[in-house]
């Protein structure tokens, strides 16, 4: 395993992480359940009740090991990190061009057409595969939608626009969403995206896996000298990682919807495993974290091979791989971004 792909998930509640020598310890109740050498981690990922160190903060910025806290519905809450490094000439050409409308909405258009395709890809493997199980009809429907908004992605057009352009395609990805669902279980009914905090189990995987990905994807940008908050198809936003959310789009399809339809329909997570709470939002249990983080691990160790550069590679490393790609084009060594599109 490579090091990038190391990080350490928290999700038992009452942990409290500390730093033993060269390790980091994870105590709960008082019983020390877990040691790790901390030059083995990339990063270390917090859910709900967890507490750390000031003096294992300390050593994780010192040594560059990403500390994040995310709130027991997954949202982000906070991260920890040393002195920004990477090349300034770089992040210097990344404002830049954040800050002219023509070339940043190349790039825009280069995330939307991975975004898409991948989406689209999910709905045909769907028809071919559970065809007899779904409304085909309107699979076939949401399909050519799909392939119409990418027509629509081969000329420039103003970032609003394709904003514009992305909201109606999510629409239509997601209005059939639940055709994807081929287990017969009233828990698992999607009836559409909502978050903040989710009210269904397919909802709160969905945010679960999501917010996974974004810090993977912010940390594949910050190691190649990009700034994560600076994006193009996302505003900036005080606190918001605006280019991880960009990067994370051409993968939510391909990463992170297809483990969440697989989680169910392969019954690996079941109604148990969550809980209703006060308003009307869905938490998933410790075991069920557990499982979904375990998948998720599993799930990045898998090659492919990447579309762009031919060569065999593991999942996990496609946002270091796509960060990589971004910054060559930034620095002029690419014409174009070339977005992740699986084939």
């Amino acid at each position: 395993m490579k090091k990038h792909l190391n990080t350490l998930y928290v999700t038992t509640q009452n942990s409290y992480l500390f730093k033993e020598g060269e390790s980091v310890v994870v105590n709960v109740e008082k019983e020390n359940r877990l040691r790790l050498p901390i030059h083995t981690l990339d990063g270390i990922v917090c859910f709900g009740a967890v507490s750390m160190s000031p003096f294992l903060m300390h050593h994780c910025a010192e040594h560059n090991v990403a500390v994040s806290f995310l709130s027991e519905y997954g949202n982000f809450l906070a991260r920890i990190q040393g002195p920004v490094s990477g090349n300034v000439l770089l992040r210097r050409e990344q404002y830049r061009v954040a800050d002219q409308p023509e070339a940043a909405g190349s790039i825009v258009r280069s995330i939307l057409a991975g975004k898409l395709a991948n989406s689209r890809t999910v709905l045909r493997r769907a028809l071919r595969d559970h065809g007899e199980k779904t409304d085909f009809q309107a699979l076939e429907k949401a399909e050519t939608r799909l392939t119409q908004y990418l027509r629509r992605l081969e000329q420039p057009r103003p970032v609003d626009e394709l904003r514009g352009i992305e909201g109606e395609a999510a629409a239509s990805y997601f209005n059939v969403f639940s055709q994807l669902i081929t287990v017969s279980d009233a828990a698992f009914v999607f009836n559409g995206r909502n978050r903040r905090p989710p009210l269904d189990p397919v909802n709160a995987l969905l945010s679960f896996i999501y917010t996974l990905l974004v810090h993977d994807c912010r940390s594949a940008l910050e190691g190649v000298g990009l700034d994560p908050c600076v994006g193009f198809l996302h505003a900036d936003r005080p606190g918001r990682p605006s280019l991880a959310l960009d990067l994370m789009e051409e993968f939510r399809a391909f990463l992170a919807d297809r483990l969440v339809l697989s989680l169910i329909n392969r019954r690996q997570v079941q109604p148990k495993d969550f809980n209703d709470s006060s308003g009307g939002a869905v938490t998933m249990t410790d075991d069920a974290r557990k499982i979904v983080l375990a998948t998720w691990q599993k799930r990045k160790q898998e090659e492919i091979t990447h579309p762009y550069l031919g060569e065999p590679c593991k999942i996990g490393l496609l946002p270091h791989l796509q960060a990589q790609l971004m910054a060559r084009h930034l620095r002029g060594d690419l014409e174009a971004y070339p977005p992740f599109i699986i084939r």
